[in-house]
């Protein structure tokens, strides 16, 4: 903003809780969680879903394990309304899942909540009123407080009265006094008292006060000593539920929640993947995951995390980021090649200590969780530019197609394709690595070629081997032979013997390609020519011996000025 602007906004005036406990507190189990993907979040959407998208919405989150679902506005609208008749009619509704629903505190519109409930086995009735300096002054026409309390009053009768009219559902009052995050905390414990006062919640019957931050107006911990203000001065706390639901206007949506459980908050409203008005809601997901990382059970099951994704992404229509926490396509993918070295020896060794000892704690640099956990494999977490490391396209080489490339090889394939990925100015696929490395340094048969071999064991002469082969030099057929002791030394016995002895071999590997054909075997040579330079060939063949042949040849190709 220019300078000129600021002079129109106001800090945020924090709580005077000089002894508040939340900061010394430590997350150590779930909340209870509402999912309110199918009123708040879908209420965001440019195009609601459907009655039968919303059906599938449903069940999904059941399966996740919600206990607790926000299924609508069924007062505003007849597509509401008819979609909470099909889930009770139908019988859709699980027994151990209670259904919410919301309502203003306006007398029509909770008689005909009441007839969308009718039947549902127990069903929590959401009432709220803005109660804000902010509303009471532009929504309200400056309404009086008293004016505020009495609406919310009002609304807590009427469902009172309401509750014996269907004797078969059981009614959970739940109350908001929304926009609470710029309410006065007084004003707001007073419509909260004045609703308890009607309700006269029990420890047996609790009622549900959700304190909203309808608007993320400032910083987390003033948040958490909003809640933590009203846990505190709160009556017959023992009888009320304290629930949060917070939105992301500042980006910090999570961090007010977590603070918020921690200031003593019970319950969590909030979506999937954060979709809400605005810039969103909670994302549930990610508290949820959180918690996991911590090692923290919450009942909810996100172990296949892009199924899921993939269902919200089709009814919603709305698309994950890429660096949405847990679920973008690309928070387990690293380009910088520090960052994937440090993640290639922390998985080589995690795979090494978990046979040892299945229990060990995950500890991978750059990796709060296991992806495989939450269905995410393998496949994306080392991703190939030209800003990556040595150490990238090995892994990609490694777990992608089965080749583990000896760690002194790394230097030498990493630059050839780096600079591939830097000419293309873009990120390379892991079957364009693989093409890149067997074009560059896999079975390379040009200036020298190996057409045909036999190996001959000397009888009488312990691991003598003669080498015959058929060659071409520079496009010249020529029939070569040596001793060695193996077909690697016999080799290069046999071309020292038409005057190609102008290198020695310094290291040899050899191993069968995972997940390939189980006839192939990959062997790497490395070289040393007279000049110094040390260069490593590679060659892959049914045969380990032909294999390591190749391998030789590519390294003397490859030498080649």
């Amino acid at each position: 903003m220019q300078p000129t602007t600021l002079s129109k906004y106001r800090p945020f005036p924090p709580v005077s809780l000089p002894d508040r406990t939340w900061p010394d507190k430590v997350l150590d189990a779930a909340p209870v969680w509402c999912s309110v993907d199918l009123r708040d979040g879908n209420q965001a959407l440019p195009q609601p879903m459907s009655v039968e998208e919303k059906l599938e919405f449903f069940d999904l989150l059941c399966r996740v394990g919600f206990k607790q679902i926000e299924v609508g506005f069924p007062s505003a609208a007849d597509t509401e309304f008819n979609f909470l008749r099909r889930l009770i009619d139908e019988g859709r509704i699980p027994d151990d899942v209670t259904i919410q629903v919301l309502v203003q505190t306006r007398e029509h519109l909770i008689r005909r909540t009441f007839e969308a409930i009718a039947g549902a086995k127990r069903a929590i009735v959401h009432i709220y009123n803005s109660t804000s300096p902010l509303q009471r002054r532009v929504t309200f026409g400056d309404a009086s407080r008293e004016s505020i309390r009495d609406i919310a009053v009002a609304g807590a009768k009427l469902v009172k009265e309401l509750v014996p009219t269907i004797p078969q559902t059981e009614v959970v009052l739940q109350y908001s006094p929304e926009s609470f995050s710029d309410t006065e905390l007084e004003f707001s414990l007073e419509c909260c008292h004045a609703v308890m006062d009607v309700w006269q919640p029990t420890p047996e019957k609790k009622i549900i006060l959700n304190l909203p931050a309808t608007v993320e107006w400032t910083t987390p911990n003033v948040h958490a000593d909003q809640i933590e203000w009203m846990c505190r001065n709160l009556e017959n706390r023992e009888s009320v539920i304290v629930s949060l639901h917070t939105h992301n206007d500042r980006g910090t949506g999570v961090a007010a929640t977590e603070l918020g459980l921690l200031a003593g908050a019970d319950r969590v409203e909030g979506t999937l993947f954060g979709n809400g008005e605005r810039t969103g809601n909670l994302d549930i997901v990610t508290v949820a995951l959180n918690l996991n990382s911590h090692g923290v059970p919450t009942g909810l099951d996100f172990s296949d995390l892009p199924a899921i994704r993939a269902v919200y992404e089709r009814v919603t229509r709305l698309s994950v980021p890429e660096r949405q926490p847990y679920a973008g396509e690309l928070v387990f993918t690293a380009f910088s090649g520090s960052h994937q070295d440090a993640i290639k020896k922390g998985l080589d060794r995690r795979e090494k200590e978990a046979k040892d000892d299945p229990s060990v704690a995950w500890g991978v640099p750059y990796l709060t969780i296991d992806p495989q956990d939450i269905g995410r494999s393998y496949e994306a977490i080392i991703r190939i530019n030209s800003q990556s490391g040595k150490g990238g396209v090995a892994y990609v080489l490694d777990r992608e197609h089965g080749f583990d490339l000896p760690k002194t090889m790394h230097p030498q394939v990493g630059k050839r394709v780096y600079d591939m990925a830097d000419g293309l100015g873009r990120e390379l696929t892991a079957d364009e690595i693989r093409e890149a490395f067997f074009r560059e340094f896999v079975n390379v048969a040009s200036p020298l070629d190996v057409v045909d071999y036999e190996l001959i064991h000397q009888v009488g002469e312990r691991g003598v081997v003669k080498c015959q082969a058929s060659i071409l030099n520079h496009g010249e057929a020529q029939q070569i032979e040596g001793l060695g002791n193996g077909p690697i030394n016999a080799l290069v016995q046999a071309l020292a013997s038409i005057g190609l002895k102008d290198f020695k071999v310094t290291d040899y590997r050899s191993h069968a390609v995972r997940g390939g054909s189980d006839a192939s075997a990959a062997a790497y040579v490395q070289i040393q020519g007279e000049d110094g330079r040390i260069l490593w060939g590679a060659g892959v063949d049914p045969s380990i011996e032909m294999a390591g042949l190749k391998a030789l040849v590519t390294a003397w190709n490859l030498l080649r000025p």
